[in-house]
Protein backbone atom coordinates (compact mmCIF):
# COMPACT_ATOMS: atom_id res chain seq x y z
CA UNK A 1 0.00 0.00 0.00
CA UNK A 2 1.41 3.43 -0.73
CA UNK A 3 1.91 5.81 2.22
CA UNK A 4 2.27 9.53 1.80
CA UNK A 5 3.02 12.23 4.54
CA UNK A 6 0.88 15.05 4.07
CA UNK A 7 3.56 18.13 4.29
CA UNK A 8 0.76 20.20 6.23
CA UNK A 9 -0.44 17.89 9.02
CA UNK A 10 2.46 15.92 9.32
CA UNK A 11 0.22 12.22 8.78
CA UNK A 12 1.06 9.64 7.48
CA UNK A 13 -1.81 8.83 5.11
CA UNK A 14 -2.55 5.46 3.48
CA UNK A 15 -3.71 5.71 -0.16
CA UNK A 16 -6.80 4.91 0.85
CA UNK A 17 -7.25 8.49 2.51
CA UNK A 18 -6.36 10.47 -0.32
CA UNK A 19 -7.02 11.52 -3.71
CA UNK A 20 -4.47 11.50 -6.78
CA UNK A 21 -4.38 14.35 -8.50
CA UNK A 22 -2.66 13.44 -11.86
CA UNK A 23 0.40 14.75 -12.43
CA UNK A 24 2.33 17.86 -10.76
CA UNK A 25 3.80 20.89 -12.06
CA UNK A 26 2.06 21.24 -15.39
CA UNK A 27 1.72 24.93 -17.19
CA UNK A 28 -1.63 26.07 -16.83
CA UNK A 29 -2.73 27.83 -20.65
CA UNK A 30 -3.74 31.30 -20.31
CA UNK A 31 -6.57 33.27 -22.25
CA UNK A 32 -3.80 33.82 -24.75
CA UNK A 33 -2.75 30.46 -25.13
CA UNK A 34 -3.83 28.47 -28.44
CA UNK A 35 -6.15 25.72 -29.10
CA UNK A 36 -2.82 23.58 -29.46
CA UNK A 37 -2.21 24.43 -26.43
CA UNK A 38 -4.92 23.97 -24.46
CA UNK A 39 -5.17 20.53 -26.34
CA UNK A 40 -1.64 19.72 -25.13
CA UNK A 41 -2.33 21.17 -21.39
CA UNK A 42 -5.21 18.59 -21.23
CA UNK A 43 -4.10 15.51 -22.69
CA UNK A 44 -0.04 15.44 -22.67
CA UNK A 45 1.22 13.56 -20.21
CA UNK A 46 4.79 12.02 -19.37
CA UNK A 47 3.15 8.82 -17.78
CA UNK A 48 7.05 7.67 -17.17
CA UNK A 49 8.30 4.75 -16.09
CA UNK A 50 10.21 5.61 -13.35
CA UNK A 51 10.22 8.67 -11.53
CA UNK A 52 7.38 10.70 -10.98
CA UNK A 53 5.65 13.84 -9.93
CA UNK A 54 1.95 13.91 -8.58
CA UNK A 55 -0.76 15.82 -7.11
CA UNK A 56 -2.35 14.12 -3.95
CA UNK A 57 -5.34 15.55 -1.79
CA UNK A 58 -5.56 14.51 1.75
CA UNK A 59 -8.75 13.96 1.45
CA UNK A 60 -9.85 12.79 5.00
CA UNK A 61 -7.52 14.11 6.81
CA UNK A 62 -6.49 18.33 6.52
CA UNK A 63 -8.09 18.25 3.22
CA UNK A 64 -5.38 20.74 1.51
CA UNK A 65 -3.06 19.44 -1.79
CA UNK A 66 0.21 18.35 -2.04
CA UNK A 67 2.98 16.68 -4.19
CA UNK A 68 4.63 13.88 -4.24
CA UNK A 69 7.79 12.66 -5.70
CA UNK A 70 7.84 8.46 -6.14
CA UNK A 71 9.06 5.62 -8.47
CA UNK A 72 5.70 3.98 -10.30
CA UNK A 73 7.67 0.92 -11.06
CA UNK A 74 8.68 0.09 -7.99
CA UNK A 75 6.49 2.75 -5.48
CA UNK A 76 9.03 4.42 -3.55
CA UNK A 77 8.59 7.29 -2.33
CA UNK A 78 11.47 9.98 -2.39
CA UNK A 79 9.39 12.80 -0.66
CA UNK A 80 6.24 15.40 -0.01
CA UNK A 81 5.97 18.42 -0.67
CA UNK A 82 3.46 21.78 -0.19
CA UNK A 83 1.20 22.06 -3.45
CA UNK A 84 2.44 25.89 -4.41
CA UNK A 85 6.60 24.71 -4.87
CA UNK A 86 7.54 25.68 -8.30
CA UNK A 87 9.88 22.56 -8.18
CA UNK A 88 10.81 19.99 -6.04
CA UNK A 89 12.49 20.80 -2.24
CA UNK A 90 16.79 20.02 -2.59
CA UNK A 91 16.49 17.44 0.02
CA UNK A 92 13.92 15.57 -2.51
CA UNK A 93 15.85 15.84 -5.41
CA UNK A 94 18.30 14.28 -3.36
CA UNK A 95 17.10 11.70 -2.43
CA UNK A 96 15.94 11.01 -5.88
CA UNK A 97 19.46 11.22 -6.69
CA UNK A 98 20.35 8.81 -3.95
CA UNK A 99 17.85 5.95 -5.34
CA UNK A 100 18.75 6.62 -9.13
CA UNK A 101 21.83 8.13 -9.96
CA UNK A 102 20.99 8.05 -13.70
CA UNK A 103 17.94 10.57 -13.19
CA UNK A 104 18.31 13.98 -14.17
CA UNK A 105 15.97 16.74 -13.60
CA UNK A 106 13.45 17.98 -16.55
CA UNK A 107 13.09 21.68 -15.58
CA UNK A 108 15.99 24.20 -15.77
CA UNK A 109 16.88 25.23 -12.30
CA UNK A 110 15.89 28.86 -11.59
CA UNK A 111 18.09 31.56 -10.37
CA UNK A 112 18.93 31.55 -6.46
CA UNK A 113 17.95 27.60 -5.96
CA UNK A 114 20.06 24.83 -5.00
CA UNK A 115 18.55 22.72 -8.25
Amino acid sequence: MLILTCPYCGVNAEETELHPGGEAHLARVGPDGTDEDFESYLFDRKNAKGVHFERWRHAYGCGKWFLAARCTATLQVFGTYRAQTPHPPADIVDAIRKARPDWTPDWTPAEGTAE
